[in-house]
This record gives C-alpha cells, structure tokens and sequence, in this order.
C-alpha cells in the first residue's frame, strides 16, 4: 500500500475515508486588474481530489482585504503550523493600481521605498480569517532596523526542531533590495534584488527574528518558492525555484539536502533553468515569474505554478522526480481561473474539503 503526507506532515494509509485523511488543496491568490481593485486575497478550491483543476469559491470574490498599510495585497501565500494546526495567509504589502501616489509610484520607487510591513491573516477553521496584522521584516531584535526597499513575496518552511528538540519554527523569507545600514535614503544604485530569511512561530512582531541573506547572485533574485522531500535516510531534500531578472535564467530550480537550508554553508546545486518559458508568446525566460511549488498528497508528483506576465496569470508544470526538473502537461489536464496570479496552494483533510466545497457558490 502507498502512503500519504497528511496535512500536519504525519504519513498516513492512501486511500482511506476518515475525517482527517488527505483530501484535495486549496489555493490563495491574487488578480491583478487596472480598472479595479483587485489587490485581495482570494481562494480557489480544487475539483475534489485534483491538484490541477480548480474552482474558485465565493462566486471569485475576494475573501480578504487589507485596510492596512497600502491597502492592497499581492503575492499571498498559505502554510499550517503542524504542531497547532492554525493556518496563516501571508502578503506583501503593495497596491499598484488605485493607491496613494503622493509619495511616489512605480516599480522604481516601489523597491526601492516600499512597504517592509507583510500582511497576515489567521484561521483555524479556513472559513472565519482574523487579520490583517503587519509583520515589519526589516526589524531586528536589538530594535534597529535593516535598511530594506521593501518586502515582497514572503513563503515560508517549518523546521521542527530549530530552537532545539521539539522547538519547532518557521524560516520565513522574501525578497528584498537590501541597502547598507547608513544609507536611509536609499540612492546605492548598484543595490539590487535578494532574498532574505528570518524566523517566527506565529508571524507577530514578538516572535520574529531577522536572519540575513539567503540568496545573493549579486543580480535581482525574486519570488522563491520551496518544497521539502522525505530522503530515504529520514532527512530531506529542499527545493527551490527563484525568478532571475538579470542574468536570462527566468525561473531556476535547485536544491539542497543540507538540513539547515537557510544557512550561508548550504550547498545548491542547479537543476533546471528557464522553466516556463515556452507560456510565453516570444519563448522569453523573463515573461513568468510568481512560481509556487507544491506536491499531491503522497509526494510522488510535483507541481510548479508559474506566473505569465503580465495579464495571462498561472500555467502549470508537472514532475513525477523534481530531480529531472519540470515539463509541460497536457493543457486540458490544467482547469484555473484566467488571470490567477502568484499564490499558494496546501493539503486539505476530507473534513476541510467538506466545509469549504459549500462556499464555491456563495
């Protein structure tokens, strides 16, 4: 008999019927949209068992919406603490159509003199959400503050015993333009794109640490997205999937099985480059962005959203062995809303497919 990942992490029978058995995902995301505000969270539920055809719920209505900060929220992403179960939706705080422009506006201004603030949300039933609250990443924990043009795409991983046994945490990370601590005004213009980690429980202010560098290529490094893979000796291989902007490798994946993956010392190797660009109409790498990784149920098929930008949204990429890296599927195996941008996507127990499959239509 094959097994399964459950949702809390535990291997649990394939094939069974009980409440808390695997069953089906749900995706959050966002839409972009000129004419309207659009910059919300949003859930879309997959057609029972499917990790590749999804429905949106609430009739495609935004589910959230931030009344902090720029007021619009982009690049969520959803992950549950194993170890409590509670469920946190995480965003970057940054609105582009219909904001406050009195300080400035464009991606320019936006990177280098945005928001640090990401935006959460809790729930411990995935129907009833309390939030937002802000979560300022630049913060350390001698109260200074790294001078960062801003905190997009937040993700991610839970470590069980990372402050010691049974001491579980998540390293959370995002991309940021980090400048040095004496410069506030931002004006280095040989900064560029990295991606940072730091380390909470619960994604307060309380209980989160700032690390440092995760990745530096010394070009702009954007959206990484991670997945975990039990290894035959009890450990796990890490991936990775990153969007270069400057080099022409598009989306990249590599991977790591050093356990303290967020460390300076971890060794990655690449795996695949360019993935996704046959979506885009010129075959450009540089046209997707926004990846998200995430596996069925029994971790024995992988799949890599990616982003065509700027207005087609997520297309798929699927792999049985993401050692080999990812292909293209058939498209009629793929069924998503147009436009769905830059998300995430966790397990469900049949109980939570249960109470949520009612809420498609409402």
């Amino acid at each position: 008999m094959t097994s399964r990942i459950s949702t809390d992490g535990r291997v649990a029978p394939a094939g069974g019927r009980g409440e808390d058995d695997p069953y089906g995902y749900l995706m959050v995301h966002f839409i972009e949209d000129p004419d309207g505000y659009a910059e919300r969270i949003y859930f879309d539920l997959s057609q029972g068992d499917d990790p590749m055809r999804w429905t949106p719920l609430y009739s495609g209505r935004p589910r959230l919406t931030s009344t902090l900060g720029t007021t619009g929220v982009r690049d969520p992403y959803i992950v549950r603490n194993p170890d409590t179960g509670r469920v946190y939706v995480l965003a970057t705080d940054l609105r582009v159509f219909g904001g406050d422009s009195s300080q400035g506006t464009g991606w320019g201004y936006w990177s280098h003199h945005g928001s640090t603030d990401l935006m959460v949300w809790q729930s411990d039933d995935l129907v009833d959400w309390s939030g937002p609250t802000r979560l300022d990443v630049s913060v350390r924990q001698d109260g200074t503050r790294a001078q960062m043009g801003m905190a997009w795409a937040p993700e991610c991983l839970w470590v069980p015993d990372l402050d010691g046994p049974g001491q579980g945490a998540f390293v959370l990370y995002w991309s940021s333009k980090l400048f040095a601590d004496g410069d506030l005004d931002h004006a280095d213009p040989s900064v560029h794109d990295r991606v940072l980690w730091g380390v909470t429980t619960d994604f307060t202010q309380e209980h989160f640490r700032y690390g440092g560098i995760l990745i530096d290529t010394g070009g702009d490094s954007i959206d990484t997205t991670m997945l975990q893979r039990p290894l035959p000796d009890g450990g796990l291989r890490t991936y990775r999937a990153t969007k270069d902007n400057t080099f022409g490798r598009g989306i990249w994946l590599d991977a790591t099985d050093d356990p303290r993956w967020w460390l300076p010392q971890a060794r990655w190797e690449t795996i695949q480059e360019g993935i996704g660009a046959r979506y885009v109409p010129d075959g450009n790498p540089s046209g997707v962005e926004g990846p998200a990784l995430y596996a069925n149920h029994s971790r024995d098929r992988f799949y890599l959203l990616v982003d065509v930008i700027p207005s087609i949204g997520y297309r798929p990429m699927v792999s049985d062995d993401p050692d080999t890296g990812f292909g293209y599927p058939q498209a009629s195996d793929f069924s998503l809303a147009p436009h769905t941008k830059h998300g995430g996507v966790i397990s469900l127990t049949r109980t939570e497919y249960d109470r949520l499959e009612p809420l498609v239509d409402r």
